[in-house]
Parts: C-alpha cells; sequence; structure tokens
C-alpha cells in the first residue's frame, strides 16, 4: 500500500468516524453559521477531512529519535568542524538539522539518494570498511541509530554478524588524532532483534572504540521521554524492553 493509498483509508475511515463524532459535527456546525470572507474556503463534503484526535494530544511528538538528533546537534553545533561526516543517520531528521545552519556535510549511506541536499555531500558506500576515505583524515562524525542494523540485510547489505565491528575499527582507523566521534544505538541487555537492529550493552560500545575517550555517556529513556545526562554506564544493563527505543548517546575522542 502506498502513501496515496493509506491517506485514502484514512480519510474514509475518519468520515466513518466523523458520523459519530459530536465535537466534529459541532465545530462543524458552528463554522457554517458564519459569513465567509471567502466563498473557497465554505465546507463542502467531498472534501471532507476529518481530524478527530488532535484536541487530545499533546503540543507535539518528541521521542527517542528526536532527542538524539537534537543532542548531537547541539554538539556539532558547539564544535564546528570544518567537515563533518555522518554515515547512515536520517535524512529527514538529523541530517536536515544539521543542513539548517552549516554546509560541508558528508553523508555516507550504502543505499543511493535520489535527491541533491543544499550543503550535504553524498557518498554511497560500505561503511565497514569505509575505504575510500584516509585514515586519519576526519575531523568529526556522527551515526545515529546505524550501526546496529549493519549486517542483518535490512537494508540490502550483506549478512555479516560482525559488521557492526567492523564499521567501528573502520570508523577509528578514519578519525584524526582529537577528532570526535557522536554515536547513538538502542543500548540494555544486550540481544539482537532480527532483522531490525541489535541492542548492546554500553560497555560492548565503549570496549569496541578502544583507540579513543569516552567523554560522554548519556541515556534516552524512551519511557519517560527525556535524556538523562552522564549516567552510570551499567545502570541500565538489565533492561530488556522490546523494540530498541531506549538509546545510548556515546561521543568519543581519538586519542
Amino acid at each position: 500500500m502506498n502513501r496515496d493509498q493509506m491517506i485514502k483509508y484514512y480519510i474514509a475511515y475518519s468520515k466513518i468516524r466523523s458520523t459519530f463524532n459530536k465535537d466534529f459535527k459541532k465545530d462543524m456546525k458552528n463554522y457554517k453559521k458564519f459569513q465567509l470572507s471567502n466563498d473557497n474556503f465554505k465546507v463542502d463534503n467531498q472534501f471532507l477531512y476529518p481530524c478527530l484526535d488532535d484536541k487530545s494530544e499533546s503540543a507535539g511528538i518528541l521521542g527517542s529519535y528526536f532527542w538524539q538528533d537534537l543532542w548531537a546537534a547541539q554538539h556539532i553545533f558547539k564544535d564546528n568542524p570544518k567537515k563533518h561526516y555522518d554515515i547512515g543517520s536520517r535524512v529527514d531528521g538529523f541530517i536536515g538539522h544539521l543542513a539548517s545552519f552549516r554546509e560541508n556535510i558528508i553523508l555516507i549511506d550504502i543505499r543511493p539518494l535520489s535527491k541533491k541536499i543544499p550543503g550535504v555531500h553524498f557518498i554511497q558506500a560500505d561503511a565497514t570498511n569505509l575505504e575510500n576515505i584516509p585514515d586519519d583524515s576526519i575531523e568529526s562524525l556522527t551515526s545515529l541509530c546505524a550501526l546496529e542494523h549493519f549486517g542483518l540485510g535490512r537494508y540490502g547489505e550483506p549478512i555479516d554478524p560482525d559488521a557492526y565491528f567492523k564499521s567501528f575499527k573502520a570508523i577509528q582507523n578514519k578519525i584524526k588524532k582529537n577528532g570526535k566521534v557522536y554515536i547513538s544505538v538502542p543500548v540494555g541487555k544486550e540481544h539482537l532483534e532480527f532483522n531490525a537492529h541489535r541492542v548492546f550493552y554500553p560497555e560492548t560500545i565503549i570496549n569496541s572504540f578502544d583507540e579513543m575517550k569516552l567523554l560522554e555517556f548519556s541515556y534516552i529513556n524512551h519511557d519517560i521521554d527525556q535524556i538523562e545526562y552522564n549516567v552510570k554506564i551499567n545502570k541500565y544493563d538489565k533492561d530488556m524492553s522490546f523494540g530498541g527505543k531506549n538509546f545510548g548517546l556515546f561521543l568519543f575522542q581519538k586519542l
């Protein structure tokens, strides 16, 4: 089912619900009482698009992706590197944040990107080796909720149980001395949710980045919808929440 079909089904379902919704009928009745300054905006039953739940919801939805994107973007804004690299972060999230205030962004993804984004140079590449990037050349790099997927075939990449570890090594090889790496991955009791993602012990990530110093470990608690800054590494090792929605935020610096 494509997006247009989903919208049509949603509208049809909402129209059925609207016949029983007292607030909707009351609001439409009150709207029709007004003398309109523009008849183009009169109520026309063929264009009804009932939105019945918004008034009972909050002013906006945050969630784990919102907090991780904000965390990383604030760091990059403060550090202002000459060039910033990213591996696999959401184009409609974090990359959009970065592109709103800076240029010289190099985005790496194994999948193609059909559109050009101002200020963003796209490279389609395998981030388990980053073979076309010179060693010790990157000043700043992010990867937000991407590395946990590597090697599971979800995004068309080859099956490789060690792909995540290979990407950790490749990243460290490419970062220059004192360069910074900002990583977000699901954390908790370590396990695989095939073929979606892995959930890591924070200590696994820290030990894997053995050429780097940990400057910050913070935690996005999905249940309370907030960042907990500078938490103890093992605080959530027993968490077995399904879905990988609790993220660890790791800031490393190359030694």
